[in-house]
């Protein structure tokens, strides 16, 4: 991170100045800014980061500490702000926006991790994102939003056929519930509920979570998102069109998979040549996201174009080597069971089996 020097900060210290003014002068787009109290033998920091555009806050924490060694402190205390800011900003820019909800720090810090690997749509990183979900919930047993990310990574193993455990969606479902039961007003465990109720093809609850999502957080892009990836499989591609473009204008930095779903929403309306432009950016910023894979093979199917089609299988084979037409059978939520056999066709003109 480009960091302006402590002269130049230090210059407003002790002075009562507003954050945008600090930014222009500066030219720095977020501040960092807080206060040291000691009492006897412990001390008190608080910290919080500012957006100096909007001057809003994007994140707050309190260190309390005993002051043993306050050198060995000052190192620790520098860590771990850098580290979850670093981490706070990445994810900000690719879309997702974080709210703190547990005041166990190594906790949050570990769901922080949790969805930076959860990113890289891996295999190897989605199992790494559980684990530290998982590490987050040991941590604070009533952490909602760790209990949301853990039912992420669940429902992900399911679509993508990287575990074979029946009860794999069974458990994303349980997840997803118990985080809904610890805050009902989170809009993430409203959406991983609604994911959980469309793989088990409860489209309907699946619809009215997510909408739910939506009415909590109405400026997060990543609901319309999930709302229109809802809708596709519902039948209703024309209006998830409508849903996803709101997402990306809510959020100019939108993250890949948005490009991935619009994709899916033009190929199912039969709109082929602009489900292969969005669908081709989507493997340009991420050539590891089997859904953008399978969709393209999907498109280049029905348009004729059999060599293309089988490219993308190919791919699609590299991230999901256990991808199977059985398998798209039995986790594809299509409302509609002449829209799952319209898919399974095109891709068994491609050679997959």
């Amino acid at each position: 991170m480009f960091v302006i020097s402590r002269n130049s900060a230090f210059t407003y210290k002790g002075k009562a100045v507003k954050v945008q003014d600090v930014g222009k002068e500066l030219g720095v787009q977020y501040v960092l800014e807080g206060s040291v109290r000691r009492a006897n033998d412990h001390v008190r920091i608080t910290a919080q980061l500012v957006d100096a555009s909007t001057d809003s806050h994007l994140w707050a924490e309190r260190y309390d500490r005993p002051l043993k060694d306050l050198f060995a402190l000052q190192d620790e205390i520098v860590q771990k702000i850098v580290t979850t800011l670093k981490l706070q900003l990445t994810l900000r820019e690719q879309g997702i926006l974080v709210r703190k909800s547990t005041d166990n720090l190594e906790a949050y810090d570990a769901y922080l991790h949790g969805l930076e690997s959860l990113n890289h749509a891996t295999q190897e990183a989605n199992a790494q994102a559980r684990q530290l979900f998982e590490k987050a919930i040991a941590l604070d047993p009533q952490y909602a939003s760790a209990y949301a990310g853990l039912s992420r990574t669940l429902s992900i193993e399911w679509v993508y056929q990287w575990s074979q455990d029946p009860q794999t969606l069974e458990r994303a479902f349980v997840l997803a519930q118990k985080a809904v039961a610890l805050d009902d007003s989170l809009s993430g465990a409203q959406e991983v509920l609604a994911y959980a109720y469309l793989y088990k093809r409860q489209h309907e609850q699946a619809i009215a979570a997510a909408k739910r999502a939506v009415t909590l957080a109405p400026n997060d892009a990543e609901g319309f998102a999930r709302l229109g990836l809802i809708l596709n499989f519902a039948g209703r591609p024309e209006e998830a069109i409508g849903l996803i473009k709101k997402a990306t204008h809510l959020n100019p930095r939108y993250p890949y998979n948005y490009l991935s779903q619009l994709g899916m929403a033009y190929g199912l309306a039969g709109r082929y040549e602009e489900a292969l432009a969005a669908l081709q950016s989507a493997t340009i910023r991420n050539p590891n996201f089997l859904s953008s894979h399978l969709h393209l093979a999907l498109s280049y199917s029905e348009l004729g174009r059999d060599a293309e089609a089988r490219a993308e299988v190919a791919e699609l084979l590299r991230i999901s080597s256990n991808f199977s037409l059985e398998g798209f059978r039995r986790v594809m939520p299509f409302k509609d069971p002449a829209e799952s056999e319209r898919y399974l066709a095109a891709l068994r003109r491609t050679g997959l089996k």
